[in-house]
């Protein structure tokens, strides 16, 4: 029995020991929002994982809390008691500190104020421009459609001509973007997020350019082991591609 004792008494004190202390508070403030559930969560091994919660009744003040090793993408998510057209995830990057989370019940997800993260700043101004490119493309999507009713295949040529500039340069943005950011951890999420299928060697610019600490960061390892994976399958396809060519001679 006191074998038993000494060894319960060991596991808790080795479970004491590994339980991190909270390093992320994320205060919501959802107008409007009397009754429901939100939680605060983060995609890991892909699944959603749920990281605090806090029931809602009649405050719309919230406040939750994890542990954040690195720099990372997070969710809040609204789970409203009479499962509403409004239940939905807030994305936000996340970082040791505090976070501030200001929206409506009415507008939850699209009308968003969201402040005390350097990367958060960074991902709203990208996203800023990416809606210019997005807003092109629907233009171009809207001119092909006419130009396919009116069977004018030189306008259809010149539209998809258009749309690969387009692409172009929303890929060489994305890219000096990173770049010109490498001191967050940013910069390797758009590389994995936003351009994973680029060329390999400007995946590798991005990488080359981050700062030490950002190398270390979860996207930095993810970008380091996505460009390994990368390397290795061109290397294959160009042994391939030799094989067949000696063959063929």
């Amino acid at each position: 029995m006191k074998k038993i004792s000494i060894l319960l008494l060991a596991i808790i004190a080795f479970s004491s020991c590994n339980k991190k202390e909270s390093n992320l508070v994320v205060n919501a403030n959802i107008e409007g929002l009397r009754k429901g559930t939100v939680y605060l969560q983060k995609i890991e091994d892909s699944l959603m994982v749920n990281l605090d919660s806090v029931v809602v009744s009649g405050n719309d003040n919230i406040s939750l809390e994890t542990y954040i090793e690195s720099p990372q993408i997070m969710y809040l998510y609204l789970n409203k008691v009479d499962n509403s057209q409004y239940d939905d995830r807030i994305d936000f990057f996340a970082e040791k500190g505090e976070v501030t989370i200001k929206t409506s019940l009415e507008k939850f997800g699209t009308d968003v104020e969201i402040t005390g993260a350097k990367n958060q700043e960074k991902l709203e101004e990208y996203r800023q421009m990416m809606t210019r490119f997005n807003d092109k493309n629907l233009d171009l999507i809207k001119e092909n459609f006419e130009a396919q009713k009116e069977k004018d295949e030189e306008k259809i040529m010149a539209i998809d001509k258009q749309y690969e500039g387009l692409l172009k340069r929303k890929y060489l943005y994305t890219v000096n973007f990173a770049i010109n950011n490498k001191d967050l951890e940013i910069a390797p999420y758009l590389a994995l997020s936003e351009v994973f299928d680029a060329n390999i060697k400007y995946l590798d610019t991005i990488y080359t350019s981050l700062k030490p600490k950002v190398k270390k960061s979860l996207y930095g390892e993810q970008l380091k082991d996505y460009l390994k994976e990368r390397k290795k399958e061109e290397k294959q396809k160009e042994n391939i591609k030799e094989v067949e060519t000696e063959t063929e001679n």
